[in-house]
Parts: structure tokens; sequence; C-alpha cells
């Protein structure tokens, strides 16, 4: 997405379905049981048949996604052959862009009139939060100049050191030596093998933007 969108020198946009779970349609019978302050006295022992999707199910997600998804398709765009989550529409020499992941939508255009186009379209059908310029997404923080495209992930590394307790550990210029050697410790101390396993997917994430610490978090991984 984001390199398509330096290639077309275009800039993106963000919007947010509210209560975007609440919006998918559900194929099979699901019944649930008296929600607090809803309690049928008269009727203890009955249950509720939903008619639309409930969060907490786990339908939920790929049901909301198969609504917009159709309802894509119906515009006339068209869904990404490699990533399913991405829409692509073009319009004589132009092209809108639209990827979705849960309940954010970001979008761009060569042509700004149809960012506006595709904003009042999805207005009507569902509710929507105004249309922003993208700035923050998923640990991303994205600057749109006209110089370019920045990204960084500051934020995202300082919810990092704060979760696994290193926001006071001493600061080193080098993560790890070329050639270091690791192997196991049987007279060490057991760790946390799941927090560990997390410390590295999260540090994984974070090598989009830092590739400097690339070779350690890889040699970490194997581990």
């Amino acid at each position: 997405m984001l390199a398509y969108v330096c290639f077309y020198g275009f800039k993106l946009f963000q919007i947010d379905v509210k209560s975007a779970f609440s919006n998918g349609y559900i194929d099979e019978e699901v019944y649930v049981s008296h929600p607090p302050g809803f309690e049928d006295h008269r009727h203890p022992d009955h249950v509720y048949k939903l008619q639309k999707a409930l969060y907490d199910l786990k339908q939920v997600p790929r049901q909301w996604y198969e609504r917009l998804s159709n309802f894509l398709t119906s515009q006339g765009y068209e869904r990404g052959k490699v990533d399913n989550t991405l829409f692509i529409r073009k319009l004589n020499n132009d092209i809108i862009l639209v990827q979705m992941y849960v309940d954010d939508i970001i979008f761009g255009s060569t042509n700004e009139s149809l960012c506006q186009d595709f904003m009042s379209l999805v207005q009507d059908e569902f509710e929507m939060s105004m249309m922003d310029e993208l700035n923050f997404f998923l640990g991303l923080q994205v600057k749109q100049t006209k110089k370019g495209t920045f990204l960084c992930q500051s934020k995202y590394s300082k919810e990092l050191l704060k979760k696994f307790e290193m926001d006071k550990c001493k600061e080193a210029t080098t993560p790890i030596s070329t050639s270091c050697y690791l192997d196991l410790d049987e007279k060490g101390v057991s760790i946390n093998q799941t927090k560990y396993r997390g410390l590295i997917g999260s540090l994984l994430y974070l090598t989009a933007s830092r590739l400097d610490i690339m070779f350690s978090v890889c040699m970490c991984f194997r581990f």
C-alpha cells in the first residue's frame, strides 16, 4: 500500500468504522443467555436469538469483512489477489486504493475527488468517523509531505520498553557484536518462554523501520 503511494505520489486518508462488528450478518443460528440489565424474569430459562453479529463471537470479524468486501465489490472495486484486504478501483487514468484492517480503513487516490466520493459512499452505508489524513496506523507513525512519505515507530518503541520493563536500562549504540555466539546455557536461570516470544515478535515488527537491529533480533529469534 505504502509502496503504491510513494510511486504515484498521493496522500493517504483514514476513517474509523463505529461499532464495526455490529455491521456484520451471521449465517448460523446463534443464541445467547440474558445479558445483564435485560433479564426477563417471567421466562428465566429462555434465550435470545441473534439477528445480527455481536461482539465476542468468533464469527464476527469474518462476517464484518464479508459485509464490507461484498459492498465494495458491488461498487466496482476489485479485491487484491495477494492481499485480500486491499481493494482497487481504476477510473480512466486515475486509481483509488482502499485498505481495511478490522475497523480502520485507509485509502488514497491519484484524484482527491475520488476520495471524497468514497467517503460519501461508505458513510451512506455505515456509520463512520470524519476523514482525516493518515498519521498513525498499526504502530507506524506516518508523515506525508511534498518531499515524500516518512515512517517511524518511536511511539511503538517507547511502549515496548515500558511493557518489557527496559525503559530504565543503560543504552548501547551497537545492539550486538557480529561475532557473537549464542548457545544453550544449561546452568542459567530458566526464563518465561511466552514473554520471550512476545518480546522477539514485537522486535520483528520494529524492524520495519529499524533495519539496524535486524541482525541481533534474528539471532535471538533462532532461540
